[in-house]
């Protein structure tokens, strides 16, 4: 096997863009097949802190359920329903698809993100060219942040007992 040697005229015509580029269009960039279930629904698993959700998105008219209830019932603050609706008004898919999930574990705030992740998770999955967009957007990646443990001889993960110094 024998090794092309690349010289410093090559190097400088690399630098200074004249050399030979290989053209990437983005027309041959092949998109992996959407993963839909028998009944037209696209599955996912979201998380965060304590939280996981398991979410189901089919083509409808944008109606939410949570454990059986809509949305509204049981996010009932308004912020907890936009973090549920971001990803679709990222991707620009507002009002069109249904989603049905369950959640489990956590408090309000970790499972509305959990919903976040997995409605996210599950558009990429139904719609793979809106991976991009909602990457770029930060609703794939799993927060991973979560509560501190608490140390022993202290009060809290931090927090020290009040110094008494007689």
């Amino acid at each position: 096997m024998a090794q092309e040697r690349i010289g410093l005229e090559d190097l400088k015509d690399a630098v200074e863009g004249t050399a030979p580029e290989t053209p990437v269009s983005t027309e041959d960039a092949v998109l992996p097949e959407p993963k839909i279930d028998q009944n037209g629904r696209a599955y996912a698993t979201g998380k965060r802190k304590n939280a996981i959700a398991r979410v189901w998105i089919k083509p409808g008219s944008g109606n939410v359920t949570v454990n059986g209830r809509d949305v509204e019932r049981f996010f009932a603050r308004p912020v907890l329903r936009m973090i549920i609706n971001q990803p679709f008004e990222v991707a620009g898919r507002a009002g069109q698809y249904d989603v049905i999930c369950t959640v489990s574990g956590g408090g309000l705030s970790g499972q509305a993100g959990a919903v976040r992740h997995g409605i996210s998770r599950a558009l990429t999955y139904y719609e793979p060219a809106l991976r991009p967009v909602l990457k770029k957007g930060g609703f794939l990646t799993r927060d991973a942040r979560v509560v501190e443990r608490k140390k022993y001889g202290r009060r809290k993960a931090r927090r020290s007992f009040q110094f008494s110094k007689r």
